[in-house]
């Protein structure tokens, strides 16, 4: 023991001398970090630094919980998320509701710190300039920069611009809001300089683009034009915008809205002309029925000529299972083992015009007694309603519907004892499979979800990608540009475009009318991409769309005489079918609206720490 203990000793000692005499010994570096300095003189770890800045888009919309379901497109399921806090206008300060990551000050604010770091040091790069590398790096921050600014604005109006990163030590971190017209200003500059550093530069999926820059800028100056941020207009419309002492954080104050509409139109047509981007939109005439809908299919899902659409894209790949590709589980039916998140209502159902292009009515004793007949093929690529062939069920629940038929009613069938009985659908709430996850308005999205056999439940996954921007995005806003400009005719060429491709006849509509047929034609055709929530407000139209209270529809089949079934399955010819719209129980969800509701509270955590900040009218 003693000769261990002694050798032990030596060997210590012996150690501390040899190292004693190599600084390096207490120099080492951390094997799982690297540093600052490290990172700007390479220019793979510059490049790895920019990448994570994107971490700030999460799931682009494809979150279990979907900002469609703040609006009336759809409800969500499930309690205890926080989001009747936004529906029913009780969001304050301390509580503003349901928030997610792409949505958060805090989170927001810590990926424009990513950006401006970068942007400081790519200012004198210490590496070489390899094809363009450092601007194309400089250009996607710029671009990222610019995205979460627009992200902060839109929700919470303006806010304050930051555009260095904070050191240790200064004197002052409590910077005030700055004007919307200055917010405005500062992102479309970095949208400019961004377009013009990416241009001819070949750019992975998923990153940012000139395409992609010259998109949000579109983006930003639609919404900028647009009454909510037109303060005469809001004042007019809104006696809590009225009464605000702030204005100019939510709009502009003063100048020439007809020179805002101009720069807009300017805006999306510089989308517009750029190569290679959209899918069918040359047509001079409607597509076939079936077509249209494959053709709408493809552009959601952005395969066979639909990845043209997308400008950028949040993409997911199973080799990295992240919850965007989960859309299938989280809003698919019960009755596949899917969960029903985000289940559409009866407002958006009846929104979807007829093949002629007339509204839908359910006061026509046609249309109440079919009401998924001949509808806009848009409906049948977006809604999984009661009887829509879908996919094969499970082996287990095959016996019970061999046919794949979307169930959401309930049915008489005949028995064992050949006696009528009731059958609760499959996809109901009073189903014999999971009937806790079945819709409460008697629909289910079929955007975004993989028709694929193989992607039945929750044990697969899909490769969708989230259109964080995309091309029919900006036709829309050159659209509504030149409608607000007056040119009604090239309005009409351009929103005729997507009509064809959707299987719809052109509108001929012009005025006031046509500003309304051009509205329709955005929901429906940006359904569930978090178009919806936006638009409502900044046209200023939530007062009577978003206080409708969310609805569904009740469906009974009844066999008719002589008619016997004892599996049932969606038949016309044995069953008559009745439909009733009801209102879903204020129990579950009671919609109000509250002018606060425009923008978000900045939340009082935030408030507290910057004494400079200015609270949102109303809270």
């Amino acid at each position: 023991m003693r000769l261990i203990r002694n050798t032990l000793l030596t060997t210590i000692v012996t150690s501390l001398v040899i190292t004693g005499c190599n600084d390096n010994f207490l120099n080492t570096k951390p094997l799982d970090q690297v540093s600052q300095a490290a990172v700007w003189t390479d220019a793979a770890l510059a490049e790895a630094f920019v990448t994570e800045i994107y971490a700030g888009l999460g799931n682009g919309g494809f979150d279990e919980q979907m900002l469609a379901s703040l609006t009336d497109e759809t409800i969500f399921t499930h309690p205890g998320r926080n989001i009747t806090t936004i529906t029913e206008s009780r969001s304050n300060p301390a509580d503003p509701g349901w928030i997610n990551g792409t949505i958060s000050w805090a989170n927001m604010y810590q990926r424009i710190r990513a950006a401006n770091l970068a942007l400081k040091n790519l200012e004198k790069p210490q590496f070489e300039n390899a094809n363009g590398i450092v601007d194309r790096l400089k250009g996607e921050a710029l671009f990222m920069r610019a995205y979460y600014y627009h992200q902060l604005i839109r929700y919470y109006g303006a806010v304050p611009l930051v555009d260095r990163p904070y050191e240790l030590g200064e004197a002052d971190y409590l910077a005030k809001r700055n004007t919307w017209e200055e917010n405005v200003n500062f992102i479309v500059k970095d949208l400019d300089e961004s377009a013009k550093l990416l241009d001819g530069k070949s750019m992975a999926r998923g990153r940012a683009s000139k395409a992609a820059a010259l998109a949000l800028k579109s983006r930003v100056l639609v919404y900028a034009a647009s009454d909510l941020h037109d303060i005469p207009t809001a004042k007019a419309k809104s006696a809590t915008i009225a009464a605000y002492s702030n204005p100019e954080f939510l709009g502009y104050v003063s100048g020439n809205r007809t020179e805002r509409w101009q720069k807009a139109k300017d805006a999306a047509k510089a989308v517009l002309d750029l190569p290679n981007l959209g899918n069918q939109l040359n047509l001079s005439a409607p597509l076939p029925r079936e077509e249209a809908i494959q053709t709408y299919i493809n552009n959601s899902m952005a395969r066979n000529g639909g990845e043209r659409e997308i400008i950028l894209g949040r993409y997911f790949i199973n080799a990295k299972q992240e919850n965007g590709g989960r859309q299938g589980l989280f809003n698919g039916p019960n009755g596949y083992n899917n969960w029903a998140g985000n289940t559409p209502i009866q407002h958006m159902i009846d929104d979807y015009e007829m093949m002629d292009g007339s509204r839908f009515d359910w006061n026509k004793a046609e249309h109440a007694a079919a009401p998924y007949t001949n509808r806009d093929p848009r409906f049948y690529a977006s809604i999984l309603y009661d009887g829509a062939q879908w996919k094969p069920r499970s082996s287990a629940n095959a016996p019970r519907d061999p046919l794949g038929q979307i169930q959401t009613g309930s049915y008489e069938i005949v028995n064992s004892s050949g006696q009528k009985a009731t059958h609760f659908g499959l996809d109901t709430r009073k189903s014999v499979i999971e009937d806790w996850n079945g819709s409460y308005t008697g629909y289910y999205a079929r955007k975004f979800i993989d028709a694929n056999p193989a992607i039945v439940d929750q044990n697969t996954w899909q490769e969708v990608p989230w259109p964080v921007l995309r091309y029919t995005e900006a036709v829309l806003n050159y659209v509504e540009a030149c409608i607000e400009l007056g040119q009604d005719a090239e309005a009409l060429t351009w929103l005729n475009k997507i009509r064809f491709r959707s299987g719809m006849p052109a509108i001929t509509s012009t005025g006031a009318a046509l500003r309304e047929r051009y509205r329709n034609e955005r929901r429906v055709e940006m359904f569930m991409e978090e178009q919806r929530y936006h638009d409502a407000r900044r046209w200023m139209i939530t007062p009577t769309a978003f206080a409708r209270k969310a609805n569904g529809i009740n469906i009974t089949g009844t066999l008719k005489p002589g008619k016997t079934l004892s599996v049932y399955k969606y038949d016309p010819t044995s069953y008559d079918y009745k439909y009733t719209v009801f209102e879903i129980d204020p129990g579950k969800e009671n919609r109000t609206w509250n002018d606060k509701m425009y923008f978000l509270p900045i939340h009082r955590d935030e408030i507290n720490r910057n004494k400079n900040l200015v609270q949102n009218p109303g809270y």
